[in-house]
């Protein structure tokens, strides 16, 4: 069953996307309240698209797929957390493990 979850204005909530295993951040996407539950049903992440407005599958066309283990929510309950199997090179559509592979330097 789905909580009640606080989705912003656009009816969107963010979802953090980490390792099970190695606890690393992978990336950040969207959900609406469908694409949870598409989440939920098929056990592999699906997210909103706000560049196209519409849904998508992570690995639909690269074969990288997330298969979910586990999905938590924040104590505000605007946040996901969802905990995954990476299965292929990365999590980036730069090819790389994680979205996360850049560094701010400090002065």
């Amino acid at each position: 069953m789905i909580p009640k979850l606080t989705y912003n204005e656009q009816g969107l909530i963010p979802a953090i996307i980490q390792d099970e295993k190695s606890g690393e951040v992978l990336m950040m996407a969207y959900m609406n309240d469908e694409s949870l539950k598409k989440t939920i049903e098929g056990g592999k992440t699906c997210f909103w698209s706000r560049s196209r407005q519409e849904f998508w599958t992570k690995g639909e066309t690269s074969g990288n797929v997330q298969l979910v283990k586990e999905i938590l929510y924040d104590c505000d309950e605007d946040t996901l957390l969802v905990k995954v199997e990476q299965v292929g090179a990365g999590a980036c559509h730069t090819g790389s493990r994680t979205c996360f592979f850049r560094k701010i330097n400090k002065p």
